[in-house]
């Protein structure tokens, strides 16, 4: 199976890639094959049904409206998030449905759009199963679609659900280990984004690689900007208020582009903090991210790439080219041989690989070699091994918005302690990430995405 950079990371909508994103690509992927076997005339009526990890958190995350928008043929990458609530409530206030953006039918939101909290499919957590039906209830089309992490949508006619559509385009350097990839760089005398570079020209040219990657920092950067200035309260009934923009009001009052807080010599930290709560607050309210590798997760890469871009002396477009190919380097090496799935393997296949993906990336736009990257992404992955996925009240934002802001500090963290040794060290990342996956097979299911146990059961929602 090939990767590419681009398939790992994809502009979305918030607040989850694998309980919005991946429902509404599921959705939208249903009735455009209604539309491709020209049966869209004959539906009457649809029916979806979520289950496993969806069903139990689908009404925090916002999956129903993700379905609900996917069946009138909406994509993350596109949808006007400033008015997908509204939208919404006209499908419910109407009882009707634009299926496909073509067809209307009746669609009523309570009786056709089933979460099933205690129920599982076989394959994976993320479980969904659709119908169209003519107007005698005869069934017309029915599909599963699991969502396996990251806005990874496959079908039941997947070999497996932990991988998606085998991609069988042949790559210049194949890799399914880190060690496989260090040989690589060894081999050639070139740098871990060098490698994915060279892979990333098997579908675009250089150019179109370079311009797609600065075209993610810009959503990026927006985000960032967004969540800095954006007042309120976040959706949802856990009444969480907005921290950003206060906090993006002190430190410029404080520090200018400084980053020291009044001779504060870690003042640089309270930035990259307030970088990834801007964006996890975002994603919160269902803004627009980018996914990286997952929405959860999505505020990890910005807020470090954020630091290097604004506090490094040199850095450059170039670099951040590097900082992205690198990180996607590291994210599909857990994707292919673990999980990036919160309901498979807990948090740590979420915050924890986007933590070893930064760690690694800013290593090497540090000037680290290719051993000191895998150290680094060691580290990150190392120290976030056991992380549950617990949200209080099925919502992406108590643990999940400052546990991104520490896990940034924690990537910088684990380059600067790579970037002090020469890149030996007693644990592999194809180590750390097997431990992962194995940890996250061992882990309870009330601690992976349900909402059933930890910090969910123990906060009051109130």
């Amino acid at each position: 199976m090939a990767l590419s950079a681009f398939d790992l990371y994809s502009v979305g909508i918030g607040p989850s890639s694998s309980h919005t994103v991946g429902p509404m690509r599921a959705a939208r992927r249903f009735v455009r094959s209604l539309d491709e076997a020209d049966l869209l005339a004959s539906v009457s009526r649809v029916r979806a049904e979520l289950f496993g990890s969806l069903g139990a958190t689908g009404h925090g995350h916002g999956s129903g409206k993700a379905v609900m928008l996917g069946l009138e043929d909406e994509d993350p990458a596109t949808t006007d998030t400033d008015r997908a609530d509204d939208r919404v409530a006209g499908i419910r206030d109407s009882g009707t449905l634009l299926l496909a953006g073509k067809h209307r039918i009746g669609f009523d939101a309570d009786a056709d759009l089933v979460l099933h909290r205690r129920k599982s499919l076989p394959a994976h957590p993320n479980g969904m199963v659709f119908g169209a039906f003519a107007a005698d209830g005869r069934v017309i089309a029915e599909r599963t679609y699991y969502s396996v992490g990251g806005g990874f949508v496959v079908d039941e006619d997947a070999a497996g659900a932990d991988r998606v559509v085998p991609d069988t385009t042949r790559v210049r350097y194949e890799f399914g280990s880190a060690a496989e990839l260090l040989a690589h760089c060894a081999a050639e005398g070139l740098s871990v984004s060098d490698v994915m570079l060279a892979n990333e020209r098997a579908w675009r040219t250089e150019a179109e690689v370079r311009t797609g990657m600065l075209e993610l920092w810009s959503v990026m950067r927006a985000c960032v900007d967004r969540g800095c200035r954006r007042e309120g309260v976040l959706p949802g009934g856990l009444r969480v208020p907005r921290r950003a923009p206060a906090l993006f009001r002190d430190l410029s009052a404080r520090d200018g582009s400084s980053g020291e807080r009044g001779g504060d010599p870690l003042g640089v930290l309270d930035w990259v903090s307030l970088f990834a709560m801007a964006v996890n607050e975002e994603n919160a309210s269902g803004g627009r991210i980018v996914t990286a590798p997952t929405n959860g997760a999505a505020g990890i890469l910005p807020a470090v790439l954020h630091y290097y871009a604004r506090f490094v002396p040199g850095a450059d477009d170039d670099g951040v080219v590097r900082f992205l190919l690198t990180a996607a380097a590291i994210g599909i090496l857990f994707k292919q041989n673990a999980s990036i799935s919160g309901a498979e393997v807990g948090c740590q296949g979420e915050v924890g690989s986007a933590c070893s993906m930064a760690a690694g990336a800013l290593c090497e736009v540090l000037g680290g070699t290719p051993a000191q990257v895998e150290n680094a992404a060691e580290v990150g992955i190392e120290h976030n091994l056991g992380l549950t996925c617990d949200p209080v009240g099925g919502l992406v934002q108590i643990p999940c918005i400052e546990r991104n802001a520490v896990a940034s500090i924690k990537a910088i963290n684990a380059a600067r302690l790579a970037l002090a040794g020469d890149g030996t060290h007693k644990v592999s990342l194809d180590k750390a990430v097997a431990t992962m996956r194995e940890t996250g097979r061992d882990m309870k299911v009330k601690y992976k995405e349900t909402s059933r146990g930890g910090l969910a059961v123990n906060v009051i929602e109130c």
